[in-house]
This record gives structure tokens, sequence and C-alpha cells, in this order.
């Protein structure tokens, strides 16, 4: 019988092998568990050479290669954290959900794992691979074909997938927020696999941190589809004034307050 603590130790070694870097409070909200909890269970790991321990984070001593996607994993951690744990609290048990790519979806993911009889439906082998070993989960992964800097796919069977899909949710990210031009991307295909997402779905859930309604550097130039009346978005910080108008129909949610 497997004991509390190896079964912590195999959850904690297999999310900082998957993120490369994570703090101790991070892993303690993404699984659920007191901080001490973490400590006593990765202090052996760490003596023993399984994990490397920096300053209160976690570092992985596998030598895998750091693709962007995980890259983009820790710019803005915190938030996505934050922002992963709201959008969990939205989804309960047995509800159907559609999750796009990106490192915000990611932490969605792993944030879900708390969740029980879920089906899924993605486009991401890192989501995909997340939630499929979760015991009860029915899991669909959309396409064939994947990318080679974020494991994501956007071929022809993948958009087949996602049109054939009804779900309760689609969870989106997007590059940037525009006060009048809305969410945008860099890639048509992003635009074309949000908008099947959003018609197979119930309700739609954007996920963006607060560093997306800001002005960057390199601007994405092609807009998502209009996202509906009622549908969520979850933010870690309230966007905007400027953007007031443009999300008025949006029930907006900031992560960590109170309902």
């Amino acid at each position: 019988m497997t004991s509390p603590t190896s079964k912590y130790s195999e959850e904690i070694l297999r999310r900082v092998d998957m993120m490369g870097t994570v703090t101790v409070q991070e892993l303690s909200q993404l699984m659920g568990v007191s901080d001490q909890t973490i400590r006593r269970v990765t202090r052996p790991l760490a003596e023993n050479g399984v994990l490397n321990k920096v300053h209160g984070a976690l570092v992985s001593k596998k030598s895998a290669l750091d693709p962007p996607f995980l890259s983009r994993m820790n710019v803005h951690r915190e938030a996505k954290v934050a922002i992963a744990n709201s959008v969990a609290a939205i989804i309960k048990d047995g509800d159907s959900i559609i999750i796009d790519t990106g490192s915000t979806s990611a932490f969605i993911a792993q944030m879900l794992r708390e969740r029980r009889e879920l089906t899924v439906v993605t486009n991401s082998a890192f989501v995909a691979s997340t939630l499929s070993m979760v015991p009860g989960n029915n899991v669909s992964m959309a396409g064939t074909q994947l990318r080679d800097h974020d494991g994501a796919s956007f071929d022809r069977s993948a958009f087949q997938v996602i049109e054939r899909a009804r779900v309760d949710y689609c969870v989106l990210s997007a590059s940037m927020a525009h006060p009048e031009k809305g969410f945008l991307v860099h890639e048509q295909c992003e635009v074309d696999m949000a908008a099947a997402m959003i018609e197979s779905s119930t309700r739609s859930i954007m996920a963006v941190d607060t560093s997306k309604f800001l002005p960057q550097k390199r601007k994405p130039a092609l807009r998502q589809p209009d996202l509906r009346e009622k549908d969520f978005l979850v933010t870690d910080k309230a966007p905007p004034e400027a953007f007031s108008s443009a999300l008025a129909h949006l029930e907006i949610r900031i992560a960590g307050e109170a309902l």
C-alpha cells in the first residue's frame, strides 16, 4: 500500500520535473496541502539528490530541454497559479470542458487534477497528459501532428474533434488584450481554434493575467472571436479602466477575491 508521504513524493517530483522550477508555496497551492507538508516531503528528496532546493524553490535535476512553452510557465507564475485556482473553482466534478494550449491553460490543467469524472477535449499534449491519468476522467486529444515549441495540434483532425464536441465550458487564453480590438493572438490557426471551441461550448472562460492588458513590444495582430454574454474573464487583478466598456458583458472573476 502506498503511504501518503510516498504518494506526495511522486506527485511533487512529477510537477517539479514538468515545471523545471517551482516554489514551495506554489506546490502547496497546486496540490492543496500545507507548506509544512511540502517541506517535510521534499527534505529527504533533496538530501538524496533527487531534486535541488534553491532559495525556497525546488529545481528539477532532469536534463530535459527547456522549450519555450516551459519557459513561459515561469513568466508571471504566481498570477497564473492564482488564475488556475479560480478557474478550477468554476469547474465541478463531472463537467465537460475544452482546454486550449498555453502556459496558463497548463496551470489550469494541473489544478483540475483535483476534480473527478471530467470529460476533457484539448489540442494540447501537455493538458492531455496532465489530466488523462486521473481516475474517472475521459480525455480526448484533438489532432495528431504536434508543434515543436508547445506540443499543440492545429491540424485538420484537431478541428474535426473540437467541432464534434459539445461541452459545458471551453478554457481560452490570449497573447494580449486591447480595449477596442478585444483579445489578440499571433497566429490565424489560434483564432480558428478558439472559434471552434467557443461554438462547441455552453460558456467560455478567458484566462489571462494582468500583463495581457498592458502594451507589448511584439504586438499580436489577430483578433480572437468575441466572447458571449455572461462568459467568464478570469484574471489576477482588475483590468484597467479603459477596458470597462469592452468587458461589461462578461462575468469577471479576480483571482483571490471572495465571490
